[in-house]
């Protein structure tokens, strides 16, 4: 009867823990919601400016105040990454953790890497790997704006132009649907051209002048590249916990059935055996 009670309570256990797992998909299954319509919204009009920046630029020279587009010899990185600030997301921060592990020891090895955090989980990861993590931004999520986004583009951008590293990387989680996230890596500084032959570059009539487009335009056009991460990874994350969320209530449910299963049969096997001790004890007093 001892085993029946231990099974019980793993019934009660698996029972519990699948109410709980139901009702974070519920919950992540909202978020989700809002942060798709979000980054949807987002997309077109991120993407659409990014072209033009890159089309500008390649009609800018430094003297033009094209210093955001200045190529430098690679010698120390920033790596922006994005992740979230709680777990039960599956691989959501493990693969951007990963990714980001993999530019830092093989593409740029040779450099100094430094780590520019949004999400709790990266901070506290890359501070125990002992790397140099110079900022962290973990509260950013409880209050996402373009306004909160604008300020840590606009320090990295400073930093850049001050020389305290040559290359900035984004690296994310970009949302294709609630199942599917793809891992990117996105330059962010210095920006990109459009190449000469590009069918998408053209001749620009500047109007104002070309050096007050630039100031305004440029920066913009980061602030908006950086927050359209951050909208993807946000979005990515609900993604990934509903998923994550939907797969552990549907194990909690076969496990359950199994434990049910597992129960009524030692059940029926200790009645059994109780009747049989009857039928044995009536046999012996009769015979």
């Amino acid at each position: 009867m001892a085993n029946l009670k231990e099974i019980r309570s793993r019934i009660t256990s698996v029972g519990s823990t699948m109410q709980i797992t139901s009702a974070m998909k519920m919950v992540s299954a909202a978020k989700l919601k809002r942060a798709q319509d979000a980054i949807t919204q987002m997309r077109p009009y991120a993407n659409k400016l990014t072209e033009l920046l890159e089309n500008l630029s390649a009609s800018l020279d430094n003297s033009d105040g094209g210093a955001f587009a200045q190529k430098r010899p690679v010698k120390k990185v920033l790596l922006v990454t994005i992740t979230s600030n709680r777990g039960l997301c599956g691989g959501f921060n493990a693969n951007i953790i990963k990714q980001a592990k993999v530019l830092a020891n093989n593409e740029y090895s040779n450099s100094e890497i430094k780590i520019l955090s949004i999400g709790k989980k990266s901070s506290e990861h890359f501070d125990r790997a002992g790397f140099n993590v110079i900022a962290k931004h973990d509260s950013l999520f409880a209050k996402l704006t373009f306004d909160a986004v604008s300020e840590i583009a606009e320090g990295i951008m400073q930093s850049f132009l001050d020389k305290k590293y040559d290359k900035a990387i984004l690296v994310y989680n970009q949302f294709k649907n609630a199942a599917t996230q793809n891992v990117v890596t996105e330059n962010f500084l210095p920006i990109t051209s459009a190449s000469k032959d590009s069918s998408t570059s053209g001749e620009y009539i500047f109007e104002p002048e070309k050096q007050k487009i630039v100031e305004q335009l440029i920066p913009k056009s980061l602030k908006t590249q950086l927050f359209k991460a951050v909208l993807d990874s946000h979005a990515s994350e609900h993604g990934a916990r509903m998923t994550a969320m939907h797969k552990a209530t549907d194990n909690a449910g076969e496990l359950k059935k199994e434990l049910t299963l597992t129960y009524n049969k030692a059940r029926q096997a200790a009645i059994t055996g109780e009747i049989l001790e009857i039928v044995g004890g009536a046999e012996a007093l009769n015979a």
